[in-house]
């Protein structure tokens, strides 16, 4: 594996169970087992029903392009061969959203209701990062 020279997300207890699933190819966001919603990124509490009591639940990794961005301007220095390329808000068909880079994809293949699937990239033997393709 050649060195990964991009950030890496910042982790806490709690987004550690999130990216260990990433590293095992699994995309598994949290739903509260008081009221059933989703949420990602993690969090300790639920912001629909304030309920401590959550599950992380395997989703099916599909979903849409709800937004996204094209940068054209490398703001890290491992971007640099990179631009330029997708960062979109994806609603997973489970109607959570989350952040993720599209691969495959050119910036201007990409519209707005895309269908999408995950996909993981092993970047170091710690992190495995979930993206996005066209489904």
């Amino acid at each position: 594996m050649a060195a990964y020279s991009k950030p890496l997300p910042n982790t806490n207890a709690l987004a550690k169970v999130y990216w260990d699933y990433c590293r095992q190819h699994e995309l598994r966001i949290q739903r509260c087992k008081g009221c059933g919603k989703y949420r990602h990124y993690p969090l300790e509490m639920c912001p629909n029903c304030n309920s401590f009591d959550v599950e992380w639940v395997k989703v099916g990794g599909k979903g849409i392009v709800y937004s996204y961005v094209v940068p054209r301007r490398a703001f890290h220095p491992g971007f640099a061969d990179e631009v330029p390329y997708v960062v979109a808000t994806v609603e997973l068909n489970e109607g959570v959203r989350m952040i993720s880079r599209l691969v495959d994809i050119g910036p201007e293949d990409v519209t707005i209701g895309m269908r999408l699937e995950v996909d993981f990239q092993d970047v170091t033997p710690e992190f495995t990062l979930p993206v996005f393709k066209r489904a």
